[in-house]
């Protein structure tokens, strides 16, 4: 009986005929200026590949154009043209290259799951998306956002990576803002709380101005509009705790809209608002300083407008 198996080198020459392999790196170089020499490709044939997402740098996919190769790096374009986009209504993706995703979280959904928590949360469909490529592959959490905030998330595609940007948090990471819409006018422009934070036996986290053994909790704010008995500001963490922002501005009296723990009662658009809008950050590997911005959400500006009649079912 004939075997109609395909023998292995023949396997691994029709996978070899799906990539254009280009020279390994020897010099640093940003990525759309080593495919435009190497490949001979103009500008928007380059950014068109990006987008479609077929470059692959160490074999995994990389859409930035001035991401910055290092020697050694090995740069590949696959022929299977826009077989890995990413699409979930969940969360977005800003931001990948070889080391790190960036991606905007919707509210209602967990940065990761528990043992009893067994939800879609950004770290599983992450995982799922990762392993597409390979089932090997695996997404690392580096840091958090409550369930109920929207936002910059950062992920690490390997555990150095991860351990890295952890280690390294505070000195990598240059700035960190949110925008809220809190209860009532803010009195102050500008102005900085500092406190320490610690959970009680139901772990609901209290702040006191003293050192209570918790952890130093330092928030500034700037007030951006105030109407209709609302307020929308920024908020800048020069330290990122637990339910920080939450019970900073409880503290202040002026509680962020729609937070059922440590809020008034008021949820007039059905949902926290608070939202992670910017991240800045040296990239671990190649150092570079990546920014990234989302804009307000649409519903806290809708919530300021002067003819504004909030839905308060």
């Amino acid at each position: 009986m004939r075997n109609n198996q395909a023998s292995p080198s023949k396997i691994n020459a029709r996978k070899a005929e799906q990539y254009t392999n280009f020279p390994r790196i020897t010099a640093p170089i940003e990525l759309m200026e080593f495919l435009m020499q190497k490949g001979n490709m103009s500008r928007n044939k380059v950014k068109s590949l990006l987008t479609h997402r077929t470059i692959l740098v160490n074999k995994k996919i990389v859409t930035q154009y001035n991401f910055i190769l290092t020697p050694g790096m090995s740069v590949q374009m696959t022929k299977q043209r826009g077989q890995k986009e990413f699409r979930s209504n969940l969360l977005k993706l800003v931001y990948e290259d070889a080391y790190l995703i960036v991606i905007d979280k919707r509210e209602g959904v967990l940065s990761i799951g528990t043992e009893k928590q067994k939800e879609r949360t950004a770290h599983r469909i992450l995982n799922e998306y990762v392993q597409r490529s390979s089932k090997q592959r695996r997404v690392y959490i580096v840091h958090r956002l409550d369930k109920d905030t929207s936002g910059l998330m950062v992920f690490a595609k390997d555990e150095k990576t991860k351990q890295k940007l952890q280690d390294n948090w505070s000195r990598i990471v240059t700035e960190r803002r949110y925008v809220a819409v809190v209860s009532g006018e803010m009195e102050q422009d500008k102005g900085t709380v500092t406190s320490w934070l610690k959970d009680n036996k139901m772990y609901v986290t209290y702040s006191s101005l003293s050192n209570n053994g918790g952890d130093k909790a330092i928030t500034h704010y700037t007030t951006i509009k105030r109407a209709n008995g609302y307020s929308m500001i920024e908020l800048d963490l020069e330290t990122g705790r637990k339910n920080q922002i939450r019970v900073h501005m409880q503290d202040l009296k002026h509680p962020v809209m729609g937070d059922t723990k440590y809020g008034d009662g008021a949820d007039p658009i059905g949902r926290l608002c608070l939202h992670a809008f910017k991240l800045c950050f040296y990239h671990p590997v190649t150092g570079e300083l990546m920014k990234f911005e989302t804009p307000y959400p649409p519903e806290f500006r809708q919530l300021l407008l002067r003819n504004a009649s909030p839905n308060h079912e």
